[in-house]
C-alpha cells in the first residue's frame, strides 16, 4: 500500500499551526453576558444553582456592566425581578419598572454597551406564567398588549434592542406596530424564535423567580422533538418584523441552530442557558471535566453550528481566554 500523500496531521502539529488554520473563530465580541437585575442598593443575591452570578441591585449591576464593557463584551441582556408581582404584570411596563430604572441607569453611566432586554411576563406575575392567565392558559392575544406596551417601555428607557420571549403567536409583529407607533422604527427586534419547552431551564427559574406556580409552559413553548416546526416559527418572525433570530437552548439543539443557518440569512443568535452552565460548573466541580476547556468547547460547538452570536453565563470568563 502506497504511504499517504496526505497527512492532515502535519497541521495539527503545533498551537500557532493549528490556530492558522482554525475554521471557527470565538471573540468577546459574540457573547452576551444575561444579567438578573432587582430593586435595593448595595445588593448582590447569590444563585445557588448558578455559582458566580446574582441577583444585582441597580448600583451593582452599573459596576456588572462596567467589567463587560472593558472586556469587550457584545452586550448585555437584562432580566427584571420587580419588587411587588400582580395577575397583570403590570411591572413589566411600568416605566418606572426596575428593567425601565437599570436601562436609564445603564445608558447613562455605561454609555457605548449594548443594552437588550428580554420581553416577557414571566418574573412579573404571581402566577409565574409568561402572560394573561384565563382558563387555565395564557390568552395569547391579551398577553400580546402587556408585550407590545414593555417594549415600547423600554425603548423609552434608551433600550438598543428588545427580545421577546413568551412564544405567543403575534408577538414580534405586535411590538414592532407598538414601537412604530411610538416612534422607535429604529429599536429592532430579537426574537427568541425558536424556544424550547427545556428541562434546562431550571437553574434560570431561581434567578428570575418565575417558575410556575401551575401547570407548565408546553402550550406556548415548543415541543422538543419538533424541527421542522421551529422553521416555520422562525419564518413568521421574520415576515412579522425580526431583525434578529435566536434558538434555545443552545446545545441540545444544535441541529435546530445549523438549520436555521442554512435557510436564513440573518443574524441568528443562541442562548447556553442555565441548565448548560450549571451542568458544566457541576462537572467541573466534581474533577469531572476541565472547567476552562468545556467552557471554549461548548462556545466552538454552538458557534459551528452556524450561530454569529451567544447569550452565555460563561461571557466574562470566556472573554478573558486567549482566543
Amino acid at each position: 500500500m502506497a504511504f499517504p500523500a496526505q497527512r492532515l496531521r502535519r497541521l495539527r502539529a503545533s498551537e500557532s499551526l493549528r490556530r492558522l488554520v482554525r475554521e471557527t473563530r470565538l471573540a468577546p465580541s459574540q457573547f452576551i453576558l444575561p444579567l438578573f437585575v432587582c430593586p435595593g442598593e448595595r445588593v448582590r443575591k447569590e444563585i445557588s444553582s448558578m455559582p458566580g452570578h446574582a441577583q444585582l441591585s441597580i448600583d451593582n449591576l452599573v459596576r456588572e456592566a462596567e467589567v463587560c464593557k472593558k472586556l469587550g463584551l457584545g452586550g448585555v441582556i437584562l432580566f427584571g425581578i420587580p419588587e411587588q408581582k400582580d395577575e397583570m404584570a403590570s411591572g413589566a411596563y411600568d416605566p418606572d419598572g426596575i428593567t425601565q430604572r437599570a436601562i436609564r441607569a445603564l445608558k447613562k453611566e455605561v454609555p457605548g454597551l449594548l443594552v437588550i432586554t428580554d420581553v416577557c411576563n414571566c418574573e412579573y406575575t404571581t402566577h409565574g406564567h409568561c402572560g394573561f392567565v384565563k382558563g387555565g392558559d395564557v390568552d395569547n392575544d391579551t398577553t400580546l398588549e402587556w408585550l407590545s406596551r414593555a417594549a415600547v417601555s423600554h425603548a423609552r428607557a434608551g433600550v438598543d434592542m428588545v427580545a421577546p420571549s413568551d412564544m405567543m403567536d403575534g408577538r414580534v409583529g405586535a411590538i414592532r406596530r407598538g414601537l412604530d407607533s411610538a416612534g422607535f422604527t429604529n429599536t429592532p427586534i430579537l426574537s427568541y424564535a425558536a424556544k424550547y419547552a427545556s428541562v434546562f431551564y431550571g437553574p434560570f427559574r431561581e434567578a428570575a423567580e418565575s417558575a410556575p406556580q401551575f401547570g407548565d409552559r408546553r402550550s406556548y413553548q415548543m415541543d422538543p422533538a419538533n424541527a421542522r416546526e421551529a422553521i416555520r416559527e422562525i419564518a413568521l418572525d421574520l415576515e412579522e418584523g425580526a431583525d434578529m433570530i435566536m434558538v434555545k437552548p443552545a446545545m441540545p439543539y444544535l441541529d435546530i441552530i445549523r438549520e436555521a443557518r442554512n435557510t436564513f440569512d440573518v443574524p441568528l443568535g443562541a442562548y447556553q442557558v442555565s441548565g448548560e452552565f450549571s451542568m458544566i460548573m457541576a462537572a467541573a466541580a466534581n474533577g469531572w471535566l476541565d472547567l476552562d476547556r468545556t467552557i471554549l468547547e461548548s462556545l466552538t460547538s454552538i458557534r459551528r453550528a452556524g450561530a454569529d452570536f451567544i447569550l452565555t453565563y460563561f461571557a466574562k470568563r470566556a472573554a478573558e481566554f486567549p482566543l
